[in-house]
């Protein structure tokens, strides 16, 4: 069994916010294969279902980023799984709007939802960043992630959203690989004639992780 965690604030404020992105990605996938209701527990909300051949189950904390740990480690020991079998989507202000990479391990660059994270359960999990972009000054930070995604946000947003939900099974089989194809298809579809179409240009400023 694998936990898909996304990342974000719980309320109707803050569902369109770049910093919930991590919640869309899971809301998208809910929605794509269709896994059950979502329902409350583990100090957050979840949905199951199945990725390919694999169980997942997919995690919303409704802690608030601050302590999105408490709800990780809650579910993690209650199913006696090891951190590398938890995959976080979260935004990254490190990567431009519409990038995507996975990685595992590593620092939680200041994210304060992977900060608590690390504290409950370690570095050893899994990452889909899912860039947003950076204002371009730290003081600009806490604002630009807990402010909505604009208007010209909407086309490369939805392609990011479509190729996570195209890519999940083979995310939850351990292909990042393609994985990360998947959202390139949606990303930098191919031309008719062949090739790949340059990316769209992305019009969002940068962001990361605070609150």
């Amino acid at each position: 069994m694998k936990i898909f965690v996304g990342l974000g604030n719980p309320g109707g404020q803050y569902a369109q916010n770049r910093h919930n992105i991590g919640f869309m990605a899971l809301e998208a996938i809910a929605e794509a294969h269709g896994f059950q209701p979502w329902k409350p527990r583990f100090q957050g909300h979840v949905a199951e279902g199945r990725l390919g051949g694999d169980k997942v189950m997919l995690l919303k904390p409704a802690t608030f980023m601050n302590l999105s740990g408490q709800a990780v480690g809650e579910a993690m020991r209650f199913y006696k799984l090891e951190p590398a079998d938890v995959m976080v989507f979260h935004d990254e202000l490190d990567l431009a709007p519409g990038r995507i990479k996975v990685k595992t391990g590593g620092g939680h660059a200041g994210h304060n939802g992977l900060r608590s994270i690390h504290a409950h359960i370690g570095e050893a999990y899994g990452r889909v960043r899912m860039g947003i972009g950076h204002p371009g000054r730290k003081e600009l930070v806490a604002g630009y992630v807990l402010h909505d995604f604009g208007k010209a946000d909407a086309g490369w947003l939805d392609d990011v959203l479509r190729g996570v939900s195209d890519g999940a099974p083979d995310l939850a089989r351990g292909d990042a690989g393609k994985f990360m194809n998947a959202v390139g298809l949606r990303v930098s579809p191919p031309r008719s004639g062949g090739g790949v179409a340059p990316a769209k240009p992305a019009k969002a400023k940068p962001h990361t992780a605070a609150p």
